[in-house]
């Protein structure tokens, strides 16, 4: 029935500054943008992976509330060391990689709008292996 996480959605308070993060800090591939009849960009849909993608409009960005049920969103990498030196490069804050519970190796960083972004690379040992193909 699901097949896969199609793609996360997230209000931006500067749409361009966001596109550029996700894009030319992280590497996602610009897929299209969302366009009002005059012409004003709304929105970008930002290609993460295979068939996985970022959707964010231009909106209200609403301080976090503690109780909120969103945590964070997780981005596989394919070698996380590299990855971190090559954020930290341009200047992006990035922790220091560390292993996780779950056996695999994850990093933290936030998007401009402060949205939590996990880089995870999973390892031979990684309690998902079984599922992942």
């Amino acid at each position: 029935m699901i097949t896969g996480l199609a793609h996360v959605c997230f209000n931006a308070a500067d749409l361009d500054r966001s596109v550029e993060f996700y894009c030319g800090k992280l590497g996602c591939k610009p897929a299209f943008d969302f366009v009002k009849e005059d012409g004003q960009r709304f929105g970008a849909y930002l290609k993460i992976g295979r068939r996985s993608f970022i959707e964010i409009f231009q909106g209200v960005v609403q301080p976090a509330v503690p109780q909120a049920s969103f945590k964070h969103i997780c981005l596989e990498v394919d070698d996380l060391p590299a990855t971190v030196a090559a954020l930290r490069g341009q200047g992006v804050e990035v922790s220091d990689p560390k292993l996780g519970k779950d056996r695999s190796w994850q990093a933290w960083l936030a998007d401009p709008d402060g949205n939590k972004i996990e880089l995870h690379c999973y390892t031979p040992e990684s309690r998902q292996s079984p599922w992942v193909e």
